[in-house]
């Protein structure tokens, strides 16, 4: 009788360790699912590419004030200081706009001044009067080309293809809408896009015109 109950207590004792060793394997199991899961509501589950995007337009947008505040200083046309003064304004509201979204949706920041506007701040920093306007001029088209061939990826334009490629129209805000997306983050960034790209348009329009004008001074004065 005594080895019949100390067999069974050692039956007992061995059922009771696989329970605890299986609830220990299952545990160990799920713990990383929980910490993937609580990573994803803290940004996890935005895209690399939307995430990319609003670092890259955040940067863009920190250089355009820089230069722009340069500008102020350097240039010697009234009309390129006054841009330079639409740059800082209109940058930097786009710029705390993103930035929320960016808050709300947990986005990484990460935006730097790249290499590129680096340079061209070097460069124009040893420029003045109309040598300055000429450069800076030449770099806000080209800057302002790029920044809506970026925007324009993430909008639907019901517009022609003519007033697409000269940008025209960027008042008509009905024109330009977010690319629709199941995503909330990717619908906020493209939404953000949609609504910037009239302002950028009407900047590269403006700065087309500056540029002409400060190149060709006696050609006609800059159109306000």
């Amino acid at each position: 009788m005594k080895f019949t109950g100390l067999l069974a207590l050692a039956c007992a004792t061995a059922l009771m360790g696989g329970c605890n060793s299986t609830n220990r394997t299952s545990n160990n199991t799920t713990t990383p699912n929980n910490e993937s899961g609580t990573a994803g509501t803290a940004g996890g589950g935005v895209s690399a590419g939307d995430t990319r995007f609003v670092n890259d337009m955040l940067s863009d947008g920190m250089a355009e004030v820089e230069l722009a505040k340069l500008a102020k200083d350097h240039a010697a046309s009234a009309d390129v200081k006054q841009f330079a003064q639409m740059m800082i304004d209109d940058h930097s509201k786009a710029g705390e706009q993103l930035k929320q979204v960016s808050s709300t949706y947990a986005i990484q920041p990460d935006a730097k001044i790249d290499d590129k506007h680096k340079d061209l701040m070097d460069k124009l920093t040893k420029l003045r009067g109309a040598d300055f306007d000429k450069e800076y001029m030449s770099a806000m088209v080209d800057d302002h080309e790029d920044a809506v061939r970026e925007l324009r990826s993430r909008v639907d334009e019901n517009r022609s293809l003519s007033d697409r490629l000269s940008g025209k129209n960027p008042e008509q805000q009905g024109a330009v809408k977010p690319e629709p997306s199941d995503d909330a983050a990717k619908a906020s960034v493209n939404k953000w896009a949609a609504d910037t790209l009239p302002t950028i348009e009407h900047h590269l329009d403006r700065a087309k015109t500056l540029k002409d004008a400060v190149d060709h001074p006696s050609r006609s004065t800059a159109r306000k």
